[in-house]
């Protein structure tokens, strides 16, 4: 399902990496949301490809959907 996503105890400690690079899902994700667009991303990292930024933010999507979730404060 996410063939780009790789996850190896070796690799960054373990935490989910794009295409077994030293590239955090976590990083790609962040750079998405301070406002980076895919062609910024690419720009900048040539190593990495427009699908992989997309199944960075499905993989995240699907982490979100898991059973486990942050802790947020209420709001009113």
């Amino acid at each position: 399902m996410f063939d780009r996503i790789t996850v190896d105890p070796s690799v960054m400690a373990g935490q989910p990496t794009i295409r077994g690079m030293r590239f955090p899902v976590a990083t790609v994700v962040r750079m998405v949301a301070h406002g980076l667009s895919v062609d910024e991303i690419l720009h900048e990292h040539p190593d990495l490809e427009a699908p992989d930024i997309f199944m960075a933010l499905e993989y995240a999507a699907a982490a979100v959907e898991s059973e486990s979730y942050l802790p947020l404060n209420r709001t009113a």
